[in-house]
């Protein structure tokens, strides 16, 4: 069958192309169907077809043909009607809408899977697991769980996946692509979900709430590494002190503050950092951005944590209670110092006099006595001080 040119056409003659095809076919069917004629065969596998244009399409899906070709980015189809959904991509125009909700869809086939999440019909039944499904393609993908087949691979390296939007992934670990932009503080990512992850930073949104205490998390990973302390308890003990973790990575991390391993550098001024996500918010302090703004009072912060933080300063909220004594503490890090207060622990050891210390902010301090160490300066004169709390004092005097 020899290929024929279809003359570029607007959207909407296309449409009316389209409803008076199915008109004319539902006719011809209707009389068909009464006569039995089956007039349109296909000379290759002897198909029997009602209307001329059935046979069309499968002459052109067996022979590779595309005629139906799009004016706007020139992709081809074998079918007219695969030519007018596609055009919908150019317009815009979503036709089938929800009567439940607001959403609209460009094909009729994706408005029926829709409807299944109101109706909660899932039609598609694994025969290996049982597992239900509203899609039929959902099912197929499913099925290479069973199977191990892997269909997709990437063109870039050898890795094959069950699915195509999982090659698409990765392949954006080939090519950089971060198509996903956050609209607050323009951080961009390779995938949506993630993208919806990160919002919550901005939002607050804690979707994943514990079933056994009242914590409620942004991400579901977290919530059950959570759910470990309630199930495992805290199993990975520290062989070199007597903390105990639900997880073996968070142990792993641990035992780096006992033998000083810092396995990520910053490349602006060497500083070492035992994980990425430390590293990754030194870095802040380098690019100056403080994307996380407090509603009240304008200041802004490179951290969400800090931000979270000085809010307290205007709501006056001390989550964390001491359970020896009655006092309440707005950050988690000063609650642990004060319960030194009553444990007599003292961690950080000076290595040059072995005085001991019960927080690091005091060692720190207490080591500008051997360095001879004065950061604090004055502003007014060129007096320095070792201590912040001598520097205010100073400046009373002027």
């Amino acid at each position: 069958m020899e290929a024929f040119e279809i003359k570029p056409k607007e959207e909407t003659e296309l449409y009316e192309d389209s409803i008076a095809l199915k008109e004319e076919s539902y006719r011809v069917k209707y009389e068909q169907t009464h006569t039995r004629e089956i007039p349109y065969q296909c000379s290759q596998n002897e198909k029997d077809y009602l209307i001329n244009s059935n046979l069309i399409n499968h002459l052109n899906k067996r022979t590779g043909q595309k005629p139906y070709k799009c004016n706007q980015c020139y992709k081809s189809f074998p079918k007219k009607s695969d030519l007018i959904v596609h055009l919908r991509t150019h317009t815009g125009e979503k036709p089938y809408q929800c009567s439940e909700c607001d959403k609209a869809f460009a094909q009729n086939i994706n408005l029926i899977n829709h409807l299944r999440t109101h109706t909660g019909e899932k039609p598609y039944k694994c025969s290996q697991c049982y597992k239900d499904f509203s899609r039929k393609f959902d099912l197929i993908s499913h099925m290479r769980i069973h199977t191990g087949e892997k269909p997709y691979q990437c063109s870039e390296c050898d890795k094959t996946f069950s699915n195509k939007s999982s090659l698409v992934k990765h392949q954006r670990t080939h090519t950089g692509e971060k198509p996903y932009q956050c609209s607050q503080c323009n951080k961009a990512f390779s995938n949506n979900s993630n993208l919806i992850s990160h919002l919550r930073i901005h939002n607050g949104e804690k979707p994943y709430h514990c079933s056994q205490c009242d914590k409620a998390f942004s991400q579901n990973t977290t919530l059950l590494y959570h759910l470990r302390t309630h199930t495992l308890g805290k199993q990975y003990q520290c062989s070199q002190c007597d903390k105990a973790f639900s997880t073996n990575t968070v142990l792993i991390k641990h035992l780096r503050t006992h033998n000083g391993e810092k396995l990520n550098p910053c490349n602006q001024c060497g500083k070492d950092f035992l994980t990425k996500s430390t590293l990754s918010k030194h870095l802040k302090i380098h690019t100056g951005k403080k994307p996380y703004q407090c509603r009240q009072c304008n200041k802004a912060f490179s951290q969400r944590y800090d931000l979270i933080n000085h809010n307290r300063i205007h709501t006056g909220e001390k989550p964390f209670q001491c359970n020896l004594c009655d006092k309440t503490f707005a950050q988690n890090s000063n609650l642990r110092n004060h319960l030194r207060t009553h444990t007599g622990e003292k961690q950080y050891h000076c290595s040059q006099c072995n005085k001991a210390f019960s927080n690091n902010s005091h060692l720190t301090s207490h080591m500008r006595t051997h360095t001879g160490e004065k950061p604090y300066q004055c502003s007014q004169c060129d007096k320095a001080f070792s201590h912040k709390s001598a520097l205010i004092r100073h400046q009373g005097t002027h």
